[in-house]
């Protein structure tokens, strides 16, 4: 799951990836997608392992959660049956995702820009004796055959960090086998419009939907070392038929009851008031 955007955030929260890649700021201009790799790549190396010890509780070694929500697939059901099924999971993590899908009969290849993130991945194999194929590249140039997967899916991993979306829903289309399925699942589009606050400032809207311009951290060159991109609803559904997938649901997921936990910008407070999660179903 990604860390998550915040517009008006102009007062870096410390981290470990932060310093180590000298961040220093915010900017406001556009990003290209070799930009938008790069930084992705930086920045994910140097926050895995603070992001897994952060996170892996949660996450599991062997379990498949779409969102801070704690919707399960395991409970939704929104792949189908995967036993037997080439998968492909895109911006995998530390893959806790694949390995359920292994232990459910699927046969999943995980895929992540970071090797950092994958060097997690490796380890949750050696914990749980699930291990799954890792490949390390960009969601927007997937390294496979045309034709070569039954399902692809997503849980917060890739989509948001790439510069062109529709490049990313083309190469899934690519490579998915006709009457295939593809499942993602993003920060909600209308997260963009409040701060990054998961009290009760975070309830008030400060920055326009319709601007989408990415949020971007830099370091003193104003070399980019974070990047997510906003698209609205508009935007995806948009670009998933243009890529020749069709949207047949779109899940947004209420905040459960009995969940007190906070995640980022996640929290009860802001869950039980509009969505924080955006999960997109869609066929080849």
């Amino acid at each position: 799951m990604a860390r998550a955007d915040d517009p008006e955030h102009d007062e870096l929260q410390s981290s470990s990836a932060e310093r180590l890649l000298g961040t220093t700021g915010v900017s406001k201009r556009t990003v290209d997608a070799a930009e938008s790799r790069g930084a992705s790549r930086l920045w994910w190396d140097a926050d895995a392992d603070d992001y897994q010890a952060e996170h892996g509780a949660f996450l599991g070694d062997s379990d498949f959660m779409w969102c801070p929500e704690r919707l399960r697939e395991a409970d939704a059901g929104l792949l189908g049956d995967v036993r037997g099924k080439r998968v492909l999971e895109v911006g995998c993590g530390a893959a806790s995702c694949s390995r359920w899908l292994a232990d459910q009969g699927a046969h999943p290849v995980g895929l992540d820009i970071s090797a950092g993130m994958l060097r997690h991945a490796v380890a949750g194999g050696e914990r749980s004796g699930t291990a799954v194929p890792l490949v390390q590249a960009s969601a927007d140039c997937l390294p496979f055959a045309d034709a070569s997967f039954d399902l692809a899916c997503s849980a917060f991993g890739g989509v948001p960090f790439v510069a062109d979306v529709g490049a990313v829903f083309r190469e899934v289309a690519r490579v998915l086998r006709p009457g295939g399925r593809w499942v993602f699942a993003v920060t909600h589009p209308m997260r963009w419009i409040f701060p990054d606050d998961p009290g009760p400032t975070g309830l008030t809207a400060t920055h326009s939907y319709f601007d989408r311009t990415p949020y971007l951290e830099v370091d003193d060159a104003d070399r980019a070392t974070y990047v997510e991109h906003h698209r609205t609803l508009g935007d995806f559904v948009r670009e998933l038929a243009g890529a020749g997938l069709r949207l047949v649901d779109l899940i947004e997921p209420e905040w459960p009851a009995g969940h007190t936990q906070t995640w980022g910008q996640w929290s009860p407070l802001r869950g039980r008031l509009f969505p924080g999660t955006a999960i997109f179903v869609c066929h080849r």
